[in-house]
């Protein structure tokens, strides 16, 4: 069973749970962790966005970089601004902006399909040829980090993997003609 949920036996003990959350605050949370089912979907806003070119605007960042989840869960995690969603075995995370949201079931998040939920979203295709967008297990804590907009998430994410094939393209030739002189210094 999801940490994010408690059993139904335990429902008299929930608002005492929940409203010491509250009271708790973020501060007294910042190590609380919880797995949930993480959901992603399109929204209207996000594929207004995306479809008109406008992934990299402030207002893309705003209607994607979220996490949604239940006020029960929201309140148990000491109503945080920001949230780090993170894989189950801790490779891929990112910070996100945190909203309480009715519409979301308990023990659940919702992600806008988007750079910062396919961070986390389970690769796996089952033989598909489309990820888990719906039902990956994550692990939600609330964070300091900065929310980063989708330039500054690409750059993180893969500055590292693109700068160690530039270095390689740029050895390449200098290996390539270093191998010329050694086989022209073994013909002559």
């Amino acid at each position: 069973m999801l940490a994010a949920v408690d059993s139904a036996n335990d429902s008299a003990n929930d608002s005492a749970n929940f409203s010491g959350a509250t009271s708790r605050g973020v501060a007294d949370c910042m190590n609380c962790m919880r797995e949930f089912l993480l959901n992603s979907g399109s929204t209207i806003d996000e594929g207004r966005l995306a479809k008109g070119g406008s992934k990299l605007t402030e207002q893309y960042t705003e209607e994607c970089a979220v996490c949604r989840m239940n006020p029960l869960d929201y309140q148990a995690l000491g109503c945080p601004e920001k949230v780090l969603v993170s894989t189950m075995n801790g490779r891929r995370s990112v910070a996100v902006n945190a909203f309480s949201e009715n519409s979301v079931e308990p023990g659940q998040i919702f992600m806008p399909r988007a750079i910062w939920s396919n961070v986390v979203v389970d690769p796996e295709t089952f033989s598909t040829g489309s990820p888990l967008y719906k039902g990956s297990p994550v692990l939600v804590q609330p964070t300091d980090e900065d929310v980063l907009n989708a330039r500054e998430l690409t750059e993180k994410l893969y500055a590292k993997r693109c700068s160690g094939k530039k270095e390689q393209k740029a050895q390449a030739p200098k290996e390539q003609a270093k191998n010329e002189q050694g086989r022209k210094g073994q013909e002559g």
